[in-house]
Order: structure tokens, then C-alpha cells, then sequence
């Protein structure tokens, strides 16, 4: 019997075939023959939550593809005070390249899962390969413009707009998966009443408030204050002032 060999993976090395980085991250810029060669230098592992990834002013030795879970990003004041400042998601790309000291605190929100590479081999590969330099570029030109929108959500809407600002983007992310078609989906909140209230430039009592309206007016259910299920992501949108 003849075994037929998928032609979109042929060559891949089992490591990356069910990897959504590859398909839609940094890696999909690399050929079969460069994923082989990352794929002996990468370990995948699983981070559980409250851990620290790298810390501010920490030497960065490596970079990573965010597989799985919710990545806290936070600055730091001098008198120890944070402010949480992004969030990141599966494929997203982990690290500042050709940066020698981090310039941010990275911590997994939720169970992390990683597939981390040293530093100077990817920074390598960027330079023999233009499309791989092209894919993070254009990574860092979409986080630019994701902070820009948050600056809106954060300077000119209501409270009921961030607090469903944050519900969709959660909503949209968590789940690499997701059919982009779809309009009803479940989470776990990645975030503490605290923490939001924290993101969003408000208190945990008008986090809370918001998040009782939403869920009297039908647009989304609780379980245990962390499950969320969001019964229609169009009325969400409406909701978030998009």
C-alpha cells in the first residue's frame, strides 16, 4: 500500500505541522528547509500562570512563538508601580528583535504555551532571509497600530465601550482556532477584575457594573466570574463604539 504524503507538509518537520505560527506567525516566511533547521534549535514548553518570562531591562537570549494562552505585557515605574500596557496571543511573535535588553515585563496571564529559539539564530535567519524580516516588521507595524486604537479606547470612550472593547478583543484572540466567521464563543477571562480595571483606566466596581449590564442586556453569560460565553460578537461590536 502506497502512502500518500500531504503536499502541504511535506518536508515539515512534525514539530511544526499543527503549529498555528506556521501558518499565520513568523514561521509561515520560512521554507521547509529553514523551519528543519529552527525546529532542531526550538523547545516547546508550557508556562503556568503568574510566571515571569523576561523582565525589564532583563538580557534577551531568546525569542518565542506564543502557541497557546494569554501573555501579560506591563512597564514599571521606578517606584515599583506597573501598568499593563498589551496583551498577547497565539501566533504572535515573543521578543524585540535586535534588541539586547528587554524593555518590558512579560508574564503568562493564563497557561502559556511557547516554542521558544535562541536570539542570534533567529536574528540570522532575518538577515538571509528578506521574507522572515518582512513578517516581523510587519508584525511590530500591526502592534503599532493596535496601540494607537487602544489610545482611543482608553481616551475617548465611555466605560461601557472599554469594558466591551476588551470582551471582543479577548473574544477575537484566545483562540487561534476560532472559524473568524463565527458569532457566538466562550473563554476564560485571562485577566482579574483587578487587572482589567488596571488596563482599562478604571475601577473594579465600574468593571463590574459594566460587565452586569452586558450580561442583563443578553449579550453575554457567567460562569464562576472567570467563563465567558459572548452570545453575539456583532452586538459586542456595536456595544465597543467600533
Amino acid at each position: 500500500m502506497t502512502v500518500r504524503q500531504d503536499v502541504h507538509s511535506a518536508g515539515i518537520p512534525v514539530l511544526c505541522q499543527s503549529c498555528e505560527a506556521r501558518h499565520r506567525g513568523v514561521c509561515g516566511a520560512l521554507d521547509a528547509d529553514q523551519l528543519v533547521g529552527l525546529a532542531k534549535i526550538s523547545s516547546k514548553h508550557t508556562i503556568e500562570p503568574g510566571v515571569e518570562l523576561i523582565g525589564d531591562a532583563e538580557t534577551v537570549d531568546s525569542y518565542s512563538n506564543v502557541l497557546s494562552g494569554v501573555v501579560k505585557l506591563t512597564k514599571s515605574l521606578s517606584d515599583g508601580r506597573q501598568q499593563i500596557v498589551g496583551l498577547q496571543f497565539a501566533p504572535d511573535f515573543l521578543g524585540r528583535p535586535f534588541k539586547v535588553e528587554s524593555a518590558i515585563n512579560a508574564e503568562a496571564a493564563t497557561a502559556v504555551s511557547l516554542c521558544s529559539f535562541p536570539r542570534a539564530s533567529i536574528e540570522r535567519m532575518m538577515r538571509e532571509s528578506q521574507e522572515l524580516e518582512h513578517r516581523l516588521l510587519k508584525q511590530t507595524l500591526n502592534e503599532l497600530d493596535e496601540a494607537r486604537d487602544w489610545m482611543v479606547t482608553l481616551g475617548r470612550k465611555t466605560a461601557a465601550e472599554k469594558v466591551a472593547s476588551f470582551l471582543l478583543m479577548i473574544a477575537r484572540n484566545i483562540d487561534p482556532t476560532l472559524d473568524p466567521a463565527t458569532n457566538a464563543t466562550s473563554f476564560e477571562l485571562p485577566l482579574t477584575r483587578a487587572d482589567i480595571a488596571d488596563f482599562l483606566g478604571l475601577t473594579i466596581e465600574t468593571v463590574s457594573r459594566q460587565l452586569t449590564r452586558l450580561r442583563t442586556d443578553g449579550l453575554i453569560r457567567t460562569e464562576n466570574n472567570r467563563h465567558v460565553t459572548v452570545t453575539s460578537l456583532t452586538r459586542l461590536a456595536g456595544r465597543s463604539g467600533a
